[in-house]
């Protein structure tokens, strides 16, 4: 029985700070109105729980990937010239894993 609660102990140990440093990935595909794909769009990152502004780049199937967030709620932002800017607020990222948006 001592056994078993200090396996449990230690087993709780090591998630902690596992969980403590989660990060995690926002991903996702950009289209135009008409479900085109859009290459070369920048998409930003912001937020209270990061000390700087992440950024990434559509690819040429329009996919982009943004890594090493931390949990928290993210604004993220999509811009290419020629089209309007938008804006998404709330989003959020808990825990790791890839989050599309």
């Amino acid at each position: 029985m001592k056994f078993s609660r200090a396996l449990a102990l230690v087993g709780f140990l090591i998630l902690v700070p596992a969980l403590a440093h989660a990060q995690a990935t926002l991903a996702g595909v950009v289209r135009d109105s008409s479900d085109a794909i859009l290459p070369g769009v920048t998409v930003e990152a912001t937020s209270p729980a990061l000390t700087q502004l992440r950024t990434a780049v559509t690819d040429g199937s329009g996919q982009y990937r943004i890594t090493g967030l931390p949990p928290g709620t993210y604004a993220i932002t999509v811009t290419l010239a020629g089209f309007s800017t938008m804006r998404r607020e709330g989003v959020e990222v808990t825990g790791s894993g890839v989050f599309p948006i």
